[in-house]
């Protein structure tokens, strides 16, 4: 039976996320997701004049498809959803998460896939070709990652992802942007953190429900070669199905020279899937009002109130440092007097303390 709040969900797509002209097309790529949440996409999809085209998925799919995969039939694979991409003009992407762990046994063929399959399809075509937006879609493991019923975990999903003023979000954004763009060194410390680096020339790119829905960052990237010192995350992170925890990283020259974590060898595995890998991608800082605290979902986790992330690997096309890699892990760092002093200086000036912006022209992010 189809839930009220579906339909609210897939009119924000459509209409806040992704602006859906008449004749556009819209490839709808469904996840584990009920039958009822792809109907009212399909319906919000038409109901623009627009044209959609739906692939049914499943995580069991996905592992079956990789398992034995080799490059000749990820090739295959590839070169076909690739002709379909190209021919989309909008791309939504819904995952409900039902086995966090499916993949878990074989990270070997997942990074093969990740490298010769999605590199492709979505590196290179869905990112910088077509209008996109990802999220979840709220099910029973994510409602246990949580630690709250199903019942719960449904109604903070639909608060966080259809109950934000987007629009107002996307003003404090602009405005901030101002400054933000200003800015040439960072500096970032805290338990077990120090950390500098230069942004100088890169833009900062707002967030406003636009690609993410839950959304709520606002994000640059550094200098590639211009990261040094430590970070230390506070955080779990989910990634090719193992969930890392105690990750900390130390740079030299922009390059990750000692990787730690839960399972060391498994981490540095990740990191040397190619030579950007060890490189970073993306700095942003999350100010979603509504998202307080973790539940290893990416998606969710990046946009906390008052958290950064801190991002090995791909560079986005709109904020790019000429880092490239098969690899792009948002990892989280929350900042909060609870857990410790954590400070962010932008140009040898305190901007940030324990989440909270305190200078004038960064105060409007504080929503």
């Amino acid at each position: 039976m189809s839930d009220a709040r579906e339909k609210k969900l897939a009119e924000l797509l459509v209409n806040h996320s992704l602006k859906l002209k008449k004749g556009e097309s819209c490839l709808i790529d469904a996840t584990d997701v009920p039958v009822s949440m792809v109907e009212e996409l399909v319906a919000a999809v038409y109901s623009k004049g627009a044209y959609p085209v739906v692939n049914l998925w499943s995580e069991r799919i996905e592992r079956a498809m990789e398992e034995n995969a080799t490059k000749e039939s990820l090739a295959l694979w590839r070169d076909v959803d690739a002709y379909r991409m190209d021919k989309m003009n909008a791309y939504i992407g819904i995952r409900g998460v039902r086995n966090v762990r499916e993949c878990s046994s074989i990270p070997e063929k997942t990074a093969l896939a990740a490298s010769e399959y999605r590199k492709y399809v979505h590196g290179q075509i869905r990112l910088p070709k077509t209008k996109w937006v990802v999220l979840r879609y709220p099910t029973e493991v994510m409602a246990m990652q949580a630690d709250m019923s199903t019942r719960e975990f449904e109604d903070f999903f639909y608060s966080v992802c259809t109950n934000v003023d987007y629009a107002a979000m996307a003003d404090a954004m602009r405005k901030a942007k101002v400054f933000l763009d200003t800015v040439d060194k960072v500096r970032i410390t805290g338990p077990g953190t120090d950390i500098t680096f230069s942004i100088k020339g890169m833009p900062w790119i707002p967030c406003a429900g636009e690609a993410n829905i839950p959304d709520g960052e606002i994000y640059s990237c550094p200098v590639k070669t211009s990261v040094n010192g430590t970070i230390t995350y506070n955080t779990e992170s989910t990634y090719r199905s193992h969930k890392f925890s105690d990750i900390s990283f130390t740079f030299r020259d922009g390059k990750i020279v000692e990787a730690h974590s839960d399972d060391d060898k498994l981490i540095n595995d990740i990191l040397d899937t190619d030579e950007g890998a060890r490189y970073i991608g993306e700095f942003s800082m999350g100010v979603n009002p509504r998202i307080t605290r973790t539940m290893d979902n990416t998606l969710f986790d990046e946009k906390i109130y008052g958290s950064i992330h801190f991002t090995p690997g791909q560079a986005y096309d709109d904020c790019y440092n000429g880092n490239d890699s098969a690899v792009h892990w948002d990892i989280v760092q929350l900042h909060r007097t609870n857990i410790g002093d954590y400070c962010i200086y932008f140009d040898d000036v305190l901007v940030r303390k324990n989440g909270v912006f305190c200078i004038r022209e960064l105060e409007c992010l504080n929503l």
